[in-house]
């Protein structure tokens, strides 16, 4: 198992960890039982960094965490996230980070989670309407209290990274990075770098499309969000399958799975970066687990790298 220091705090997780939104929301209808397999499983082969949010569900998916964490809490690091505010009719209202949000989230996730903290809590996207000082500083006062141990952000920009890491230190910035989402290289991963931030890479497999088994909308199922994304529509995965073609290809050649390669890509990256790509199979939990044993040659990661000048066709949202 290869471990992955976040920030200067001292808090350390797996390179692999386990993405949890999928199993309540978002990807269309799930087992609770079959996803208690794959939380339990996960906790067998030392997969537990888990991953949830307050919003996904919404509310749900933290309330079924509460139920593998029930009786190992202390085996587990634990990241939630308040700030994407949704109604219980699943009804968006909108982004919120003033301190009495932050700190009547926290209360919530933790009643719902079954326990006395959280390890890594998250602003999920940053309030435009309230300072980054405001937010942070309550999250600092739940760290003073006792309720998280770790802060982190999630999609913010340098110049909030730079305000909030001076108010307390920032353990992390979760944000989407993958072989067809590389625009953090620009600007974010030397800003996360310069202040030894850790990095968490969410849909480190491209929304599933890097496995190579998504060729045509037919491959998704009612209700599933990708139906309306960007890079979803007939056109774009027609374009953006040369991409996952190159993927596969590679994958063939060392005979692994698309998916283990893409990651590996992404564990091979120059910063401290941990993913938490998610499933609801026990199979795909244990090959994504064993990407973090495959070296790439020099030469892979070079045609890997190559391919972000195809283009990728659509917006990320």
């Amino acid at each position: 198992m290869k471990l992955v220091k976040l920030g200067s705090q001292g808090l350390q997780v797996p390179a692999v960890g386990l993405g949890c939104m999928g199993m309540s929301d978002f990807y269309g209808s799930s087992s609770e039982s079959e996803n208690l397999k794959v939380l339990d499983r996960a906790l067998e082969i030392g997969c537990n960094f888990w991953d949830t949010a307050d919003m996904y569900g919404p509310f749900t998916n933290e309330i079924l965490l509460s139920k593998a964490l029930a009786g190992r809490r202390d085996k587990i690091t634990l990241a939630t996230k308040f700030g994407v505010s949704r109604g219980e009719d699943g009804s968006w209202l909108g982004i919120k980070g003033n301190a009495a949000y932050v700190k009547s989230s926290c209360d919530a996730s933790l009643k719902r989670l079954g326990t006395d903290y959280i390890d890594l809590y998250y602003q999920h996207r940053v309030d435009p309407n309230t300072p980054i000082e405001e937010t942070v500083g309550a999250m600092a006062e739940l760290v003073k209290a006792g309720k998280v141990r770790y802060i982190g952000l999630s999609e913010a920009d340098p110049d909030i990274i730079e305000r909030a890491h001076k108010i307390h230190p920032i353990s992390a910035l979760q944000t989407e990075y993958s072989l067809w989402t590389r625009e953090v290289e620009d600007s974010i991963l030397p800003t996360v770098r310069k202040l030894n931030i850790g990095f968490v890479a969410y849909s480190p497999l491209g929304r599933g499309f890097l496995s190579g088994k998504i060729r045509s909308r037919a491959d998704l199922e009612p209700g599933d969000f990708r139906l309306n994304n960007p890079r979803f529509s007939e056109e774009a995965i027609k374009h953006n399958s040369q991409l996952a073609d190159q993927v596969i290809e590679i994958a063939q050649e060392i005979n692994v799975t698309p998916a283990q390669v893409a990651l590996a890509w992404l564990l091979s990256r120059d910063v401290n970066l941990a993913t938490i790509p998610g499933t609801r199979k026990i199979e795909r939990l244990e090959q994504n687990w064993a990407s973090q044993d495959l070296k790439l040659s020099e030469e892979q990661l070079f045609r890997l790298n190559l391919l972000i000048n195809k283009g990728v066709e659509g917006e990320r949202y």
